[in-house]
């Protein structure tokens, strides 16, 4: 297979056991083919990402910008996952293709946007039958005027990039790094700089428009039928694989939206006391409760995160539902405090605040909850682990590389989605707890929007009581199992 003009960012990719051809076959390829050219048309959401380029574009004047998508990875030796775009690529273009490469480059008082893409793969060498990426292997590819007329945007093939990426000027130029090593290695690192651009991106997507919101929704809805697929699923008189609620739940996922937005959480008994439990290799028992932390990723990367904890039987114990009335009212402490202006670290503590008072109840804290809640000791935390909640959009744990002031440090606005998540858990192996309790997590997640007026809890769909929940679970079950 020829590959002459190539750069290394446009390489071949064929397999160690690919046979070698004879001329005669290689020949009979080459001839008879159609040409059936695909008629695009602007996707309706490329104004979103061209408002969001003019943004970048506003905050680096005369600098060039890199941002790469990154390859396809390998799952195991030449099979490759399927590919999921780096979540800021996606957001500044719409581009759901492995290996482009979106550069801002410097023109009058803009940028000149271009997106170097992989072209279609053509008739005139062998790639579309031979390479893996090729058209019969993997499907048709947007020519570069396809893909430009679907997304608004310049395209060049990725060929060019290597001369591109040469041209960039030292220190006026910054890079999204970790996403293509050949990226990385094509332009000298500055490393403040790069993180800078990664923090403006990230604090880019604090605040959602409608049309983001919108995805919420879209994915929080498909989240909650996935939700009710795998209660009508669940057993309440014998035990079932922790792997088949994964799947029932995942089989949601790829009908209503991309695929699952992260791995999902299902732990059975002791496993829900694991954070981030994700084997899920257990089994679910009459009695014990279920805690599943799931999410579907909508067509648009947008995606939800929801955790219910079920008790299998159908009805908590009155140790589970004291538990829970617990955690239930630490989440509604927390979402009656979130509203523009306040500092997202007093959510945190609101919701500790509650979680705390609760153990001291429970007769698991030996200390006051003012002495457990002290800077100096936080002996709470050995219960309830993590922090109240984290932003929510293209990512689970949205807006990450954002500076501290104006995040995790600063105060909520209007625009802002995120989780309100508290949690306890109680370990198998946790001497300082009664025994009852020891295998015992539980936590209640919900995704919400920061309004004018407070909080809007967008997955409000799924029940939060714990008598609602029971009675939520036993429709579910009369309901039976449905298909997609």
């Amino acid at each position: 297979m020829s590959n002459r003009g190539e750069s290394h960012f446009a390489t071949a990719r064929t397999a160690s056991h690919d046979p070698d051809f004879p001329d005669k076959l290689l020949e009979f390829m080459r001839t008879g083919w159609q040409d059936h050219p695909i008629e695009v048309r602007a996707r309706p959401a490329t104004p979103h990402y061209a408002r969001r380029r003019a943004a970048l574009s506003a905050t680096y004047p005369g600098e060039t910008l890199v941002i790469p998508t990154g390859p396809s990875k390998v799952r195991a030796n030449d099979t490759l996952y399927p590919f999921r775009p780096g979540s800021d690529f996606a957001y500044l273009t719409g581009d759901h293709d492995p290996d482009g490469v979106l550069v801002l480059r410097p023109a009058g008082s803009g940028h000149d946007v271009v997106l170097y893409t992989r072209q279609r793969s053509s008739r005139e060498t062998d790639e579309f039958f031979r390479d893996r990426d090729g058209e019969l292997w993997a499907g048709r590819r947007r020519t570069l005027a396809e893909k430009s007329a679907e997304l608004v945007i310049e395209t060049a093939p990725l060929a060019d990039l290597d001369a591109a990426l040469a041209r960039c000027a030292p220190g006026r130029t910054r890079v999204l790094r970790g996403l293509d090593p050949r990226v990385d290695a094509a332009v000298p690192a500055v490393d403040a700089r790069d993180r800078e651009l990664a923090a403006t991106i990230a604090e880019l997507k604090l605040v959602k428009d409608e049309w983001e919101i919108a995805q919420l929704r879209d994915a929080v809805e498909a989240t909650i039928r996935g939700f009710e697929d795998v209660a009508r699923a669940l057993p309440a008189d014998r035990g079932v694989s922790e792997r088949l609620i994964e799947g029932v739940f995942g089989l949601r996922a790829r009908h209503d939206g991309n695929d699952v937005g992260y791995g999902s959480i299902v732990g059975a008994g002791p496993h829900a006391t694991i954070l981030c439990w994700k084997r899920n290799d257990g089994r679910t028992a009459p009695g014990e409760l279920l805690l599943m932390d799931m999410g579907v990723e909508n067509n648009h990367l947008y995606t939800a995160d929801v955790t219910r904890t079920l008790p299998v039987s159908g009805t908590f114990s009155p140790l589970q539902r004291a538990v829970y009335d617990i955690v239930h009212a630490s989440q509604q402490a927390g979402l009656e405090a979130v509203k523009p202006g306040v500092r997202f670290a007093d959510v945190h503590l609101t919701c500790m605040r509650v979680l705390a008072e609760g153990l001291v109840e429970l007769g698991v804290l030996q200390v006051s909850a003012d002495e457990a809640m002290d800077p100096g000791s936080m002996l709470y935390r050995r219960w309830t682990l993590h922090s109240f909640g984290h932003m929510l959009g293209i990512d689970v744990h949205d807006c990450a590389a954002a500076r501290p002031d104006h995040y995790r440090e600063g105060e909520l606005s209007e625009g802002n989605v995120l989780t309100v998540e508290p949690g306890l858990y109680f370990q198998p192996d946790d001497d300082l707890v009664p025994a009852e309790l020891r295998g015992v997590g539980i936590r209640l997640e919900d995704d919400v929007l920061v309004t004018a007026e407070g909080a809007v809890n967008l997955s409000a769909g799924l029940p939060r009581r714990a008598d609602e929940l029971e009675s939520w679970l036993a429709d579910q079950r009369d309901a039976g199992p449905r298909l997609p």
